[in-house]
């Protein structure tokens, strides 16, 4: 009886594993806005607009909680409860809160061992440093994040770009009340969408304080501000 050899069991074995793993967790909230309904790995996904740091978070906390290890670079006000709150497996997570100059070199290094890596770049980064970081990215099957609320975002060519184009919150009236939760509306583009938008309405936060999909549209409260208000005016992440 014949046996085959192990060229031949090998490969069809590590081909099913690519076709397992190329996938990050992703909420299920967010998975319309991808088109493979999820992060995938060795992509480069870019976030701004209203909501950028909540959206960038939710990114983050599906794989952690699945036993991925993220870090997070250049997000100095960045504190471990906003993390918390927001989801992120703490005991997965790693935060450089201020990588200096030298934040290409450290980014790189962080794509070596950790899963997701969100950076939110000190300035603009010229092209060969963005060109070096996608190049890490594929070869390691990483996933880089980038906040790009400081930075041009046609700066970078992104796989997947996610924008918040408005958001509302829940919880305020006239002059009384807390904000609870806020509905975002989510714009995809980027390369891999081909000019093929996406779009996601999703509360971010919700009550508990994570992403979920929006069921019944909200009313603007009588409050014309709440429509502009963003993550760092209303104080949540």
């Amino acid at each position: 009886m014949s046996h085959p050899s192990s060229e031949a069991v090998v490969a069809p074995a590590a081909t099913l594993t690519d076709r397992r793993d190329h996938l990050l967790p992703t909420a299920p909230a967010l998975q319309p806005l991808f088109p493979e309904h999820a992060v995938r790995r060795g992509s480069t996904v870019g976030v701004d607009g209203a909501g950028a740091t909540s959206l960038a978070f939710a990114l983050l906390a599906a794989p952690t909680a699945t036993g991925a290890w993220c870090a997070a670079v250049g997000l100095d006000s960045l504190g471990m409860q906003a993390a918390d709150a927001a989801g992120i497996t703490l005991a997965r997570f790693a935060l450089v809160p201020d990588p200096g100059t030298d934040w290409p070199a450290i980014v790189a290094a962080l794509l070596d061992a950790f899963e997701v890596v969100l950076l939110r770049p000190p300035g603009r980064a010229d092209a060969a440093v963005r060109r070096r970081l996608a190049a890490r990215v594929r070869e390691r099957r990483r996933a880089l994040v980038v906040l790009a609320r400081d930075v041009p975002a046609t700066d970078w060519s992104f796989d997947v770009h996610l924008t918040g184009t408005t958001g509302v919150w829940e919880g305020l009236g006239w002059g009384a009340g807390h904000l609870r939760s806020r509905q975002l509306q989510i714009r995809a583009g980027g390369r891999r969408l081909a000019g093929r938008p996406r779009h996601a309405s999703v509360w971010l936060p919700d009550t508990e304080g994570h992403v979920a999909t929006v069921r019944t549209a909200v009313t603007a409260p009588p409050l014309r501000h709440i429509n502009r208000m963003d993550d760092t005016s209303a104080g949540v992440a």
